[in-house]
């Protein structure tokens, strides 16, 4: 373990020759976070014969593309235009560094040869795919998260408190028939990589495995799971297998997570400043856990090393993660006076503080941030004393700290099935609630004066008249519904703040497939009979900066009204711009109004240079006169139906209501393929 000394002079340091070399040989450019409304540059280098794949990026972004070859001149091309260019004329011409693009090597793991060193050290980032099946929303995952159009940590620090799973199987691939139980309760999952075991021909496992099996490892359980991956290679002096002697390991296996696109590294402060300096500056979205471990039993929360530890940790830390072993329950207590005053003392970054043992378990219960758990199904624990989601809560329960409450599911579309299902993975998560089902909704001051009121789901919404007693978001005051009553407390005083969580389901939806920028500046189409079963659709529209938006049979009032066109007559539709996305919100007896509208736009082509879009989102509940969405799919549509809005609007109305996270893949696993 470092000295006090030793951690006071090594943030003083400058990087070394040898990680001089790797910064200049793996760096082009720093990037920058994009808003949503910025269409990205990007220079994609692809295989031999993966021509399409270009194609495929540029359709997922909504920009055009292109293919170059070594005798064409990149900076001729706009910006706004993706450029693809094939490994060898890549390799020939990097003479001419484009510095204005971000470039992504991409490799197709089915081909016959490894992913090719010498060219992701000219790249910023290495996507790693199948051609057979080829999954386009980890696709489209990948770039909104490198391009900083989404930002996992930011809406993770917002929640007060989150956890990741800590598998430790030897290959991801056995995770898989039960990674969305494990998943259940956890706002990330850490592939522990120093655990993974790859075999050789003669039965036996290399002793590290290589970055080639690493790289398959990570793409295989990115593609299963939404969980942000936290990447960590644990040292054998931290509980660990990866060897200690050659530091400059470490940086390779975690500068390839960052090329990766992984959400999170794990960086132990054990290893050299220059090393975690280097990682720092050329993280890009990736966030940093900066991570001490000490298994001997003697470290001292009260003792000065344990501050001057953080703050090394918070040198090139988002998260600094502190563990040690302990054998009694008086270091608890130490452990939580170090956390207050650490919490005093700064703002930023987050502690995450846990005691090992089963003397330090109570810990994982009092800590807040990125709390490590395990779960049944899984091989072994990954650290002594670690504790189920269920466990936590179960603790947390017994303790007072999560006092037993009411949750109301109130409506007329299966009030009694969405109950069923809270109460499953209320049951899942040891949480101590009861979920009460009712068809009709009381008057909202009766509702919340109930004395364990814990908050309510409504389906469908009600309009915010009915709310008036109670504080409002700003999507349920531009929407004027709400779905979601939350209770706030601060420790003395209760507050009832209405929620629209429904937008946020059909943003979601809508960007698997496509980026936010993909949205921005284009037109949409919305069909609806009234303004309140389209307005969720409008504000989810406009929080991708979409416009113009033309409507049918509906015109919207009050902030929604801006940059809307309502549409007077279908002949009118001849002049508009071509939607990139349609959304129907119409009932299910006028559902055949669609088809038309598909068809027509189908075959009136599309604007030279721009990609059309062909987003179809289908809102009607219930049974429909025609299928619009066969229509759609055979036209060539991306189509969504309401169950994907009504599956990942529950994963929102369960963050809300009671701080967890449940995946979008249980829902839809537990649920079945029919909507609530």
């Amino acid at each position: 373990m470092a000295t006090s000394t030793e951690i006071r002079t090594e943030t003083r340091l400058r990087p070394n020759g040898a990680i001089n070399a790797i910064r200049k040989k793996r760096s082009i450019i720093e990037i920058q976070a994009l808003l949503n409304s910025e269409q990205p540059a990007l220079l994609v280098v692809y295989g031999s014969e993966q021509e399409e794949f270009v194609n495929i990026v540029g359709d997922v972004l909504g920009q055009a593309s292109c293919l170059l070859s070594g005798r064409d001149d990149i900076h001729r091309q706009d910006l706004s235009t993706i450029v693809g260019i094939p490994v060898s004329d890549f390799v020939h011409q990097w003479n001419s560094k484009d510095s204005e693009r971000v470039v992504v090597y991409a490799h197709n793991v089915d081909g016959p040869y490894p992913p090719d060193n010498a060219i992701t050290s000219l790249c910023h980032y290495e996507y790693l795919y199948r051609s057979s099946p080829f999954d386009r929303r980890d696709l489209s995952r990948y770039l909104s998260f490198i391009l900083g159009q989404i930002s996992p940590h930011r809406d993770l620090a917002k929640k007060e408190r989150t956890s990741f799973i800590s598998t430790t199987f030897p290959d991801v691939n056995a995770a898989l028939p039960n990674l969305e139980i494990l998943s259940v309760g956890a706002d990330a999952i850490e592939l522990r990589v120093d655990l993974l075991k790859e075999p050789l021909p003669d039965g036996s496992f290399r002793k590290i495995p290589s970055l080639e099996y690493v790289g398959e490892q990570v793409m295989t359980l990115r593609q299963r799971t939404e969980l942000p991956i936290i990447y960590t290679t644990r040292c054998t002096n931290e509980n660990g297998r990866f060897p200690m002697d050659d530091p400059t390991l470490f940086y390779d296996y975690l500068y390839k997570a960052i090329q990766w696109g992984c959400e999170y590294i794990d960086v132990e402060l054990w290893l050299p400043a220059e090393i975690r300096r280097a990682l720092s500056e050329r993280k890009g979205a990736t966030k940093i856990i900066s991570a001490f471990h000490d298994f001997s039993g003697n470290f001292k929360w009260t003792a000065p090393e344990a501050r001057e530890l953080f703050r090394a940790g918070a040198v090139y830390g988002d998260v600094v993660k502190m563990i040690v072993v302990v054998s009694t329950m008086q270091e608890n207590y130490e452990l939580e006076y170090f956390r207050s005053m650490i919490q005093a003392e700064y703002s930023h970054p987050p502690l995450s503080g846990l005691n090992m043992n089963r003397a330090g378990q109570i810990s994982r219960c009092f800590n807040k941030i990125f709390t490590p758990i395990t779960h049944p199904l899984l091989p072994m624990i990954a650290a002594p004393g670690q504790l189920s989601a269920a466990e936590i809560n179960s603790s947390l329960h017994s303790m007072g700290e999560l006092p037993k409450l009411d949750f109301y599911g109130i409506g007329s579309v299966s009030p009694q099935s969405q109950s069923t299902f809270f109460e499953k993975c209320f049951n899942e998560l040891s949480l101590p609630h009861l979920v009460i089902s009712m068809e009709q909704a009381p008057y909202i001051d009766a509702l919340i004066k109930q004395p364990r009121f814990g908050g309510a789901y409504l389906n469908p919404p009600v309009p915010t008249s009915r709310a008036s007693s109670i504080h409002l978001s700003s999507s349920s005051r531009a929407t004027g519904l709400v779905d979601t009553i939350v209770v706030r407390s601060d420790g003395l005083r209760q507050s009832f703040m209405g929620e629209n969580a429904i937008w946020k389901g059909i943003r979601a939806t809508l960007t698997r497939d496509f980026l936010p920028s993909a949205y921005s500046s284009r037109a949409a189409l919305v069909l609806a009979s009234s303004e309140n079963d389209a307005a969720s659709a409008v504000f989810a529209l406009k929080s991708l900066q979409i416009g113009p938006i033309y409507t049918i049979g509906f015109k919207p009032r009050g902030t929604l009204s801006a940059d809307v066109t309502p549409v007077t007559a279908i002949e009118d539709l001849r002049h508009f711009e071509h939607p990139f996305v349609i959304i129907s919100a119409l009932p299910g007896d006028k559902s055949l109004l669609v088809g038309p509208l598909l068809k027509h736009y189908s075959s009136s082509g599309r604007q030279p240079g721009v990609t059309a879009g062909k987003v179809f989102l289908d809102l009607t509940e219930g049974p429909k006169r025609g299928d619009p969405l066969a229509i759609a799919s055979s036209l060539g549509w991306t189509a969504y139906s309401i169950d994907d809005v009504s599956a990942w609007t529950t994963v929102e109305t369960i963050r809300l209501l009671v701080g967890q996270n449940v995946p979008y893949d249980f829902v839809r696993l537990a649920c079945g393929r029919a909507s609530f």
